[in-house]
C-alpha cells in the first residue's frame, strides 16, 4: 500500500535495532522517514521538518517521550500533529500519563507490523480530517467577513449571532455536532447579501416592493455560494431557511412549525433580536426590554413558541453578553397564548 502523498513520519527511537526496523518498514509502505535518537533531537526535528506524524519512544535520553509530547503540545502549530508513543511498558499508569501529556495513541513494543501500520493510517486520516475542518473554518470566516465588509452597519452581527445561537442551542440540549452546525449557520446566514446591491442594503428609508423582492433572494443566493463547502449539508438548511416563520408566512419556502429546521429556528430568533437591538441605516436600535417585548408578542407567530422563552431567560441572565437592563421578568408563561399583533414586524423592516 502506498502512503498518501508520501506522508512524512518522524521516528524518535534510541535503540538502533528498533529504529532501523521501523524505518525500513515505513519506507517500504511509501512513507518518507526521518529518524533521530533522542528527545531533544526529536523536538527540534518537528520544527525543522514539519512531519505528518511522530512515532515517539517513551524511554529516551535527554527528554523522555512524555516530556517531548508536552513540549510539542504547548505549541499551537502542533495541535493536530499525531503523536504515537511507543513503549515496552504495559501498566495503565504509563498509558494514562502518555494520554494526559497529549499523545494520540500508544503502540507497545515489540509491536505487530499490521497493528502499527493500521494505527498510523488511522492517525493520519484523523489529521487530514482535522486539517480539512480548519480550512473550512477559514473559508467560513472569510465569507462572513466579506458580508460584513459590504454591509458595514452590521459589523460583528454574525459573530454575535453565532455566540447567542450557540448559547441557546446549549440551553435546549442539542448535541455538540448540531451546535457546531448552528454556529456555522449563524456566521454565514447572510452570506447571500454579497449578491444584493449596496444601495438596497444601506438604504435609509423603507424598501419598495421591487427592492424587497431582491432582498428576499439572499437566502437562496447564500445557499448556492456555500453549497461547495464540505460541511454544507449540516448548516446549509440554516442559510436557506433563517427567514421562515413559525406560522408559515416567511420565505423562501413558506415552511411552518417543526417543518423549519431547528437550527434555522434558533438563528431566526437571535437574528431578529440582534437586529432590533442595534442601529441600522434605516432605523435606530430598540432597547432590550422593547426587543424582548417583540419576542413575547411574536412567539407562536414568527418565532418557535418553545425557543422564545428560552432566549428571554438567556438575555435576562446576561448570558448573551448584553446589558441586563430588563426591568421586569419575562417568563415562559408570559409567552404562552399571546396573540398581540406586532406592527414592527408585520412587514419585516429589518434587513438582517
Amino acid at each position: 500500500m502506498t502512503a498518501p502523498s508520501a506522508s512524512v513520519i518522524l521516528v524518535v527511537e534510541d535503540d538502533l535495532g528498533v529504529r532501523t526496523l521501523a524505518t525500513r518498514l515505513l519506507e517500504r509502505e511509501g512513507y518518507h522517514v526521518i529518524a533521530v535518537t533522542d528527545g531533544e533531537a526529536g523536538y527540534r526535528a518537528v520544527a525543522e521538518h514539519a512531519p505528518d506524524l511522530v512515532l515517539l519512544d517513551v524511554g529516551l535520553p535527554k527528554l523522555d517521550g512524555f516530556e517531548v509530547t508536552r513540549a510539542l503540545r504547548r505549541d499551537p502549530r502542533n495541535a493536530t500533529l499525531p503523536i504515537l508513543l511507543v513503549t515496552g511498558r504495559t501498566n495503565a499508569e504509563d498509558v494514562v500519563a502518555g494520554l494526559d501529556a497529549g499523545a494520540d495513541d500508544f503502540v507497545r513494543k515489540p509491536y505487530d507490523r499490521a497493528e502499527l501500520l493500521a494505527r498510523i493510517r488511522s492517525a493520519l486520516r484523523l489529521r487530514r480530517a482535522l486539517v480539512g475542518m480548519e480550512a473550512a473554518h477559514a473559508v467560513v470566516t472569510a465569507l462572513a467577513n466579506a458580508v460584513e465588509a459590504k454591509d458595514a452597519p452590521t459589523e460583528h452581527h454574525c459573530q454575535r449571532l453565532a455566540f447567542m445561537a450557540t448559547r441557546l442551542a446549549m440551553r435546549i440540549g442539542l448535541p455538540e455536532a448540531e451546535r457546531d452546525a448552528i454556529a456555522y449557520g449563524a456566521l454565514l446566514h447572510d452570506v447571500g447579501k454579497i449578491g444584493v446591491p449596496e444601495s438596497i442594503l444601506t438604504k435609509a428609508g423603507p424598501l419598495d416592493d421591487d427592492e424587497w423582492a431582491v432582498m428576499r433572494r439572499h437566502p437562496e443566493i447564500g445557499e448556492r455560494i456555500c453549497a461547495p463547502l464540505a460541511a454544507f449539508g449540516v448548516f446549509g438548511p440554516i442559510i436557506r431557511h433563517h427567514h421562515e416563520r413559525w406560522d408559515g408566512s416567511g420565505y423562501p419556502d413558506g415552511l411552518r412549525h417543526e417543518g423549519i429546521p431547528i437550527g434555522a429556528r434558533v438563528v431566526a430568533l437571535v437574528d431578529a433580536f440582534d437586529a432590533m437591538t442595534h442601529d441600522r441605516s434605516y432605523r435606530a436600535a430598540r432597547s432590550i426590554p422593547d426587543a424582548l417585548g417583540e419576542v413575547v408578542r411574536l412567539a407562536g407567530r414568527q418565532f418557535d413558541p418553545d425557543l422564545a422563552p428560552m432566549l428571554v431567560v438567556e438575555i435576562n441572565r446576561g448570558a448573551a453578553m448584553v446589558p441586563a437592563v430588563v426591568d421586569r421578568p419575562l417568563t415562559a408563561a408570559t409567552l404562552r397564548g399571546t396573540a398581540i399583533a406586532s406592527p414592527w414586524m408585520s412587514r419585516p423592516d429589518h434587513r438582517s
